[in-house]
């Protein structure tokens, strides 16, 4: 498996214009700012845009774009050079602004945009499976997050009550 090579499929499709901006989140996303964790597939997030004369939205460009250069289906997954990856659409305000504001990380030398820290662990604070939980504890206790904007980000998106339970729960002795 070679996420550099999974990046640059991406990279080019956003290229030739199948996507616009996409983001890398999930547990590989977090890995850009905690130690990396096993996880089975890449979360790509993308803002779907319907086909003309079309209501609903399809992911099937993504698909058919990646099949005709190599990318197998398995699941919910395509796999790319080896990687399994799942295309999100951006379905919350959260997830749209995490989109937005993605910043752009070196991967093996190629540029892929993924979620800030701060949006990363505002969109576990708002999941709240257990996963999430322990990931949000990960970004608390090793500093990566900026407070105030992590904070701003809660407050923004109505966690703020999240946030609280998540406190009493993990933070306070």
């Amino acid at each position: 498996m070679n996420i550099r090579d999974t990046i640059a499929a991406v990279n080019q499709m956003q290229a030739d214009g199948v996507i616009e901006r996409y983001a890398i989140g999930g547990a590989v996303g977090a890995t850009f700012y905690l130690e990396p964790v096993a996880t089975l597939d890449v979360d790509i997030f993308v803002s779907f845009r319907p086909e003309a004369g079309n209501l609903v939205v399809s992911p099937q460009p993504i698909f058919d774009y990646l099949k005709a250069r190599g990318a197998t289906m398995e699941g919910e997954y395509i796999v790319i050079a080896g990687w399994p990856v799942q295309f999100l659409p951006a379905s919350s305000p959260l997830v749209e602004e995490a989109l937005a504001q993605s910043v752009e990380k070196n991967v093996a030398g190629v540029s892929a945009w993924v979620f800030t820290a701060e949006h990363l662990a505002a969109i576990a604070l708002q999941t709240g499976r257990a996963k999430d939980k322990a990931r949000l504890l990960q970004f608390v206790e090793s500093g990566t997050l900026d407070p105030a904007r992590f904070q701003d980000i809660v407050s923004r998106h109505g966690l703020e009550r999240s946030w609280q339970r998540f406190e009493k729960q993990f933070l306070t002795s």
